[in-house]
This record gives C-alpha cells, sequence and structure tokens, in this order.
C-alpha cells in the first residue's frame, strides 16, 4: 500500500487485514509513543474532582479501538486505510484528551478518521484517475455474504457512514448525527435511501412465497 500523509503519526498497533481485528496487546501502553503517561491526580484533590474525572485515553483505546476501525473499514472497504486513520484520529484526540472525553469520543474518533481517510482516497483519486474499488475487507466480511459486499459498494460513503453508525455500531439518530455534523433529518433520509437501494440488491435472498 502506498504511504499515506500523516502516516507517521500512527499509534503502534497493527493494521487489520485478517479475518480477526485485533487490538493492543494485553498489557502495552495505550497511547501515541513519544507521549508520557498522564500524571496521577494530585494526593490533595478535592472529592468534587475526582466525581469530574473524565475516562482515561487508555481505556477508550483499550476498549474502542477495535470496534472504530471495524466500523470505518465496513465503510471505506480497505481495512488497513481504516486503521491507519483511526490510529491517527486517536493521536489527535490524545492530544486534546480533556475536551475531546467530555463529549461522545468514539463519534469525534469516527468522524476525524472518516475525514482524514476520505482526503486520502481523494488524493489517491486525482494520482490514478479513477475511484477505488470497494473490497470489502477480510477483517470484516463473512464467509457466505458476497451479496452484503456488492450491495455495500453499491453505496457512496456518505450513505455507507450513516448505515454503519446505526445498524454496526448502533448509534441513535442523534448520536449518528453529531458524529457525522449532520441534522438527524439528514441521518433520517441518508437511512432511509441506503436501506431501500439494500433492499433492492438483496431482495433476491429474500424467501420466496412459495417456500413459505
Amino acid at each position: 500500500m502506498e504511504p499515506n500523509p500523516g502516516a507517521g503519526r500512527r499509534l503502534d498497533v497493527t493494521a487489520p487485514t485478517h479475518a480477526s481485528v485485533s487490538g493492543p496487546a494485553p498489557g502495552a501502553a495505550a497511547r501515541p509513543p513519544g507521549h508520557p503517561a498522564r500524571p496521577a491526580p494530585a494526593a490533595n484533590a478535592n472529592s468534587d474532582d475526582q466525581a469530574l474525572e473524565l475516562p482515561s485515553f487508555e481505556a477508550f483505546y483499550a476498549g474502542e479501538r477495535v470496534r472504530l476501525v471495524r466500523a470505518l473499514a465496513f465503510t471505506l472497504g480497505d481495512a488497513d486505510l481504516a486503521a491507519e486513520a483511526i490510529d491517527e484520529a486517536c493521536t489527535r484526540a490524545y492530544e486534546r484528551w480533556a475536551s475531546v472525553a467530555g463529549g461522545s469520543p468514539g463519534a469525534w474518533v469516527y468522524r476525524v478518521g472518516l475525514n482524514w481517510s476520505l482526503s486520502v482516497l481523494r488524493t489517491r483519486r486525482r494520482r490514478r484517475g479513477r475511484s477505488p474499488l470497494y473490497d470489502a475487507p477480510a477483517a470484516i466480511a463473512e464467509p457466505g455474504e458476497p451479496a452484503v459486499a456488492a450491495a455495500l459498494a453499491g453505496l457512496d460513503p456518505k450513505h455507507r457512514s450513516v448505515v454503519v453508525c446505526r445498524h454496526l455500531l448502533g448509534w441513535s439518530v442523534r448520536e449518528t448525527a453529531a458524529a457525522l455534523h449532520l441534522r438527524e433529518g439528514t441521518v433520517k433520509s441518508r437511512l432511509s435511501r441506503a436501506t431501500a437501494l439494500l433492499q433492492s440488491e438483496l431482495a433476491h435472498l429474500r424467501p420466496s412465497e412459495e417456500s413459505r
């Protein structure tokens, strides 16, 4: 795979290119290389400060990174690019964790990773003169589902991302709208359009009346 802009900012993890998307090794430091560990709270911190303490980046990274990579890979059709994009987004999240953690960090990381990867894909298109084919990543494609992968390939990224947020990540319409910086009505209309297209493409998989 050709080098991508910002590749030097990747976290030290392995991109998912096989059926099992793996996260950081147990016990490994879940933070970008070269960044010191966050200092422990001061011993004299009062109880109010402790009650308002934000979740740690390490816990977020360990718990959400694999799921976000899988979701973005589903959106892009490129598992390597998805892993690189989520790692880039996680690095940015780490650098401003106090503000990111106060909202919805998973949505923030997904949106930043999606925007970053779409920028990379636009650069590839300019260089190659054509759009890359959607290739259902081995990290997500299940045996016996080529028709589903083909149907997803027929959606453009903006519709595919809504489907992924709602059905793969399980986010609500409001959460999806926040993650993608869209109005809730736009999320609903895109989801409706994408659902109609998928149902049309996958109609042959539904049992016929005669077989019931």
